[in-house]
């Protein structure tokens, strides 16, 4: 990977990061599809009580089977859930005992390296192809990002309900960070074709 799609990169996924913050931290985009729990102190105290240590993602009602089941036996079990979700709640939840980690230098970075690796592919598969174009160029990476979001978002959608609303909005949010990454990145790489790029020191 030469040095012109290595600053691409670089420069689209700070643009990517860029975007990310003025989402979450100034648009209400980060926000949408979340609640309060209500009565949260008794709820968390329950969790406690029943969780403890034990961080993880749970998922209910559950089947209630032992490590060692059978196939019958979880074909049977899950015969049983789909007549619980009649009359029971169902969700995921999402755990972790007191002492998690909050908004850190730690986490940000991550979130960036994340972004520098997204925009990095995005711009190696932009430099493999023949797109003259400053829009097409553009374009592309849009559609590695339509992609890329869609990839889980929709299924989580589909298979575990999450929220319409939180779907959409993280989806836009994934989307434009591609877009915006695309714009900058697209001005970079500029008209070389692949194999000038190939070359390149």
């Amino acid at each position: 990977m030469n040095k012109r799609i290595l600053l691409a990169g670089a420069l689209g996924a700070i643009a990517m990061f860029v975007w990310a913050s003025i989402a979450h931290m100034v648009l209400p985009l980060g926000e949408t599809g979340f609640k309060e729990i209500p009565s949260e102190p008794a709820v968390l105290s329950s969790l406690q009580a029943s969780l403890g240590t034990q961080s993880g993602l749970y998922f209910y009602p559950g089947l209630g089977l032992p490590a060692d089941a059978t196939r019958e036996q979880k074909n049977q079990a899950m015969r049983a859930v789909e007549q619980k979700l009649a009359t029971t709640p169902s969700g995921l939840l999402l755990y972790h005992p007191p002492g998690a980690e909050g908004f850190s230098a730690r986490r940000l970075i991550t979130e960036f390296v994340t972004e520098l690796a997204e925009a990095l592919i995005a711009v190696f598969l932009l430099a493999q192809t023949r797109i003259s174009s400053y829009a097409g160029r553009v374009g592309f990476i849009a559609l590695v990002g339509l992609a890329a979001v869609i990839t889980t978002n929709v299924s989580y959608w589909n298979w575990y309900g999450f929220p319409t609303n939180y779907t959409l909005a993280y989806m836009f949010t994934e989307f434009t960070g591609y877009l915006v990454a695309g714009l900058v990145a697209a001005r970079m790489l500029g008209k070389s074709s692949p194999m000038a790029l190939s070359k390149a020191a």
